[in-house]
């Protein structure tokens, strides 16, 4: 039962190709008729990534994404309609399932030139500053020593074990130096420091950067589909959707990976990997296994008690905030954002489902991850520049752009989103290549469904 605490499912494609987008006003006849749809030859630009070597021909991988068909207008009365209708605005209604008037190039043309410079003793610098700071506040908590001092050194050292997880995520995305002897160094000691394999998470990871937004394929935080939902009985999609047990669902996760999946994320065999990426997972478990270690010699030197005061409550703190930045990034809009799967999934659409956040104070202490959208679609450009980056890109994304509610100086307001995202949003349709999340009303007992 406590594998179904994982957000994720998997299920091979479905033949299906009939598409679920939202309800909106019909046109009229007249309309429909002025339209003449004419289908240019797809053309395939090059999307950059940095996925690693072995997977998708080595290094620096190239993904290909289909241009979506342009729409032509003949009726001389009706050309004024046609900026509103390449924007996926019909009648005045905006439809994110439409697909966007702009390829890729369009966004990476419209970012500086310096956005992309990745500067490795700027890099360093991050982890430098955070490392003094977790010893810091480990060396005043256990000075201190009292109950009052901590809880809020649970708090601020789970938030920093946070931090440290999104360097070392930079490095395996390579936006943290151009050198991947350093990126791998500097993420295996951030990452094993908080029980995190490196490697074994890097390439989860690209995977789920690879498909985001894919209602089968995606690796992280995608729905369950309606078949598998109603196939759980009650306990087990209570479990699922109330708080906090999808909120501690990372370890496990990296244990047991998914429903509908198989692998581990320690395990050289796991379905995870290919067998050239076999001698970085053993290295990557290796180095995990050692902190491991670390931890029991130091929980019998100075006692266990202490030891979970000073970590393992910390990592309990640094597990919730990873679970609740990874899903409100995918989940949690006022309006229903789409999934993909089929013919209409393109590494575009699907980045374009993701959402940016605000976390006030938060935001420059885990290095501005809240700059969601540019990230997914050009993970290579440093945490450092994506705020310029974003801002740039904002003109040509248009309304495709959530623009994130204001935080105050703690982000609160999320846990209301949150709740809300878990109380509504259950399961997709199993058949329709665009479809959005639906809500159980009969799962607390209830005919709620906010």
């Amino acid at each position: 039962m406590a594998s179904w605490v994982v957000s994720e499912c998997s299920l091979r494609p479905f033949t299906a190709v009939k598409i679920h987008h939202k309800p909106r006003p019909s046109l009229p006849s007249n309309t429909i008729n002025a339209f003449k749809f004419k289908p240019l030859p797809c053309s395939s630009f090059k999307v950059p990534t940095l996925w690693s070597k072995g997977r998708n021909l080595g290094g620096l991988g190239l993904l290909n994404v289909s241009a979506p068909l342009k729409v032509t207008i003949t009726s001389e009365e009706d050309k004024g309609k046609e900026e509103s209708a390449i924007d996926g605005v019909n009648n005045g209604e905006f439809d994110p399932g439409a697909a966007p008037p702009f390829k890729l190039s369009d966004i990476k043309a419209a970012i500086p030139k310096h956005c992309w410079v990745k500067d490795p003793w700027r890099s360093m610098s991050y982890v430098v500053r955070d490392v003094v700071v977790v010893f810091g506040l480990a060396a005043v908590a256990a000075y201190f020593n009292n109950w009052f001092v901590w809880p809020l050194y649970w708090i601020a050292q789970g938030t920093m074990f946070w931090a440290l997880f999104v360097l070392g995520h930079d490095c395996g995305h390579g936006s943290f130096s151009n050198n991947p002897a350093l990126n791998s160094v500097a993420g295996h000691l951030l990452h094993s420091s908080i029980l995190v394999p490196y490697h074994g998470w890097r390439i989860s990871h690209r995977t789920h950067h690879q498909n985001h937004g894919h209602v089968e394929n995606d690796e992280s935080w995608h729905p369950l589909s309606e078949k598998i939902y109603k196939s759980l009985d009650n306990a087990t999609r209570l479990l699922r959707f109330t708080l906090p047990f999808p909120m501690l669902a990372y370890p496990i996760y990296l244990w047991s990976r998914s429903p509908g999946k198989k692998g581990s994320h320690f395990h050289p065999d796991s379905d995870l990997f290919v067998p050239n990426e076999r001698k970085d997972i053993i290295t990557s478990t290796a180095c995990w296994t050692a902190m491991v270690g670390l931890l029991a010699y130091l929980s019998f030197t100075m006692g266990p008690m202490p030891l979970l005061k000073l970590y393992g409550i910390p990592y309990a703190i640094f597990v919730m905030w990873l679970d609740l930045v990874t899903y409100l990034h995918h989940h949690g809009h006022d309006e229903k954002l789409p999934w993909y799967r089929g013919k209409e999934w393109s590494y575009l659409r699907g980045g374009l489902t993701t959402l940016d956040r605000d976390y006030g104070w938060i935001n420059n202490i885990h290095h501005d991850i809240g700059t969601h959208v540019i990230h997914h679609l050009f993970p290579q450009i440093p945490h450092y520049h994506l705020i310029e980056a974003t801002e740039a890109a904002k003109p040509v994304l248009g309304k495709y752009y959530r623009e994130p509610k204001k935080s105050g100086p703690l982000p609160f307001y999320l846990l209301g989103i949150l709740i809300k995202s878990m109380r509504k949003d259950h399961y997709v349709s199993d058949i329709g290549d665009v479809v959005y999340y639906q809500t159980d009303p009969q799962l607390y007992g209830t005919n709620k469904s906010d």
